[in-house]
């Protein structure tokens, strides 16, 4: 996956991003139960409709997260991380992300308007197992311009609408 929603350009100098991060590589699944059991301490019983139990299968065996964004954040090679884990390693992987928006609004003059993190879930198609298949953290990021003639325009616009606003005249 890749960032999407770049938007260097956003109103007033406003930057809003999306980093998506998730699993997708390599996810491979046998036909049928092999009998084997490849993911201890899951559930032997395998469910209507589905192929194997989550304790045999081999897609989530195999399932691998990586991260698909330009940054400097974990995840940046295929890797696999346990059905269990999985939850709290992507969460603490967008976290990531929110903190280099802070980083870098804080180095370039700016002030983070929003920050959020979106967890997905997903249905393993061989065993019906539910799993995190990885995360979204928009930021919008608003860096004040001081050089920008719309910016110099607006500013003179509003200060004669609220010139005498807050004037409290006593007779």
């Amino acid at each position: 996956m890749s960032p999407i929603g770049m938007n260097p350009y956003g109103m007033y100098g406003a930057m809003s991003m999306n980093m998506a991060f998730g699993s997708g590589v390599g996810q491979t699944g046998s036909a049928g139960g092999s009998g084997t059991v490849v993911n201890p301490g899951e559930s032997t019983k395998v469910m209507a409709g589905k192929t194997s139990s989550p304790a045999e299968c081999q897609t989530c065996k195999q399932r691998k997260y990586q991260d698909g964004s330009d940054e400097n954040v974990s995840f940046k090679s295929p890797t696999h991380i346990s059905p269990n884990s999985a939850g709290a390693a992507v969460r603490a992987h967008e976290g990531e992300h929110v903190s280099n928006a802070y980083s870098k609004a804080a180095k370039d003059g700016g002030k983070v308007m929003q920050a959020s993190v979106a967890i997905h879930t997903a249905v393993c198609p061989e065993c019906g197992r539910t799993y995190v298949s990885g995360g979204t953290t928009t930021t919008r990021i608003k860096y004040s311009n001081e050089d920008n003639p719309y910016v110099k325009n607006m500013k003179k616009a509003d200060s004669g609408l609220l010139a005498g606003m807050n004037l409290d005249v006593r007779g």
